[in-house]
């Protein structure tokens, strides 16, 4: 007996639904789209689109450079 693959829905980006801005500044949200030791989720996670995706890790990269984000969390 064959099993059917599971199909699972395409998520859609957050930024073109929502039409919300992406800054540097807002901590809070560039913090959902960091993992627990402080790394970028991917675009196939976060469901993004690409032209957000490079936005968002722009802003994280503005961010870490002026010290609102840490680089890395520590153990």
């Amino acid at each position: 007996m064959e099993r059917g693959r599971l199909f699972q829905r395409r998520r859609v980006c957050r930024f073109c639904q929502e039409k919300l801005p992406i800054d540097f500044k807002d901590v809070g949200l560039l913090r959902n789209f960091l993992t627990e030791r402080g790394r970028i989720v991917p675009r196939r996670i976060s469901g993004n689109c690409m032209r957000h995706q490079r936005e968002i890790t722009t802003a994280i990269k503005r961010a870490r450079s002026i010290a609102l984000l840490a680089f890395a969390e520590e153990r």
